[in-house]
């Protein structure tokens, strides 16, 4: 990418740390346990993500119990999450390989490969994406990788990080290529908080802003006017 762009992405995370703060770690779990919940956690808020995956461990207590189960039980036991008839074939589908492919279910032989052996690997399983693969890199295996969600990609667009109409996955690949990998784990959260907070979907709060400055949709919007 250009210089500028990287430049304006520097200067995305150094004013967001300045409003946020560093963000907090979060709870490190094992990659098995990060993919299940990064599963359990599309299309759904935080609070039903960590209902649903309670559910799921007080249910049963291994994965092996999950894999010997009904997939009628699986959703019976992540339903909070939302779209389990979807998640819970999806969940025990990735089960079944692992058990089928290396006799244990696990994912922990992760850590020894390099970050794209890794990434490849996750993405290789079914129904893993490039988000879901990063997050799992990235707050498990404390690889370098930048998980981009719904919120980061429309942050993105709206400052001018990437180009119009870029899709999350060439926005993820972009912008792990414009930050240093140490930037990737605070700039992810902050960037959310601040989808969820100040740049919403809907009227985002352009005059409160601590990007509106350098942000190319409060330059271009009336209702976002200075």
């Amino acid at each position: 990418m250009p210089d500028n762009a990287a430049a304006k992405a520097l200067e995305t995370h150094q004013r967001l740390l300045a409003y946020y703060g560093e963000p907090d770690l979060k709870e490190r779990r094992d990659p098995l346990s990060e993919l299940v919940v990064t599963i359990l956690s599309q299309n759904t808020a935080d609070v039903n993500t960590a209902r649903a995956y309670r559910s799921l461990r007080e249910r049963f207590a291994t994965w092996e119990e999950v894999l010997e189960a009904p997939v009628g039980a699986l959703e019976d036991a992540i339903r909070t999450a939302g779209l389990a008839n979807t998640k819970a074939p999806r969940i025990h589908r990735i089960l079944e390989d692992l058990h089928r492919e290396r006799g244990s279910l696990d994912l922990d032989f992760l850590d020894a490969m390099s970050t794209e052996e890794a990434r490849d690997y996750l993405m290789a399983l079914h129904g893993v994406g490039p988000k879901t693969a990063a997050c799992v890199l990235l707050f498990s295996l404390h690889k370098p990788a930048l998980p981009v969600d719904t919120h980061v990609h429309r942050v993105s667009l709206r400052v001018g990080l990437v180009p119009p109409r870029t899709t999350p996955e060439k926005t993820q690949q972009l912008l792990e290529g414009m930050l240093p990998p140490a930037l990737y784990y605070p700039f992810h959260l902050n960037v959310i908080r601040h989808g969820r907070t100040l740049c919403t979907a809907a009227r985002p709060r352009c005059r409160e802003c601590p990007l509106a400055t350098v942000c190319d949709y409060a330059a271009a919007s009336a209702s976002c006017a200075l």
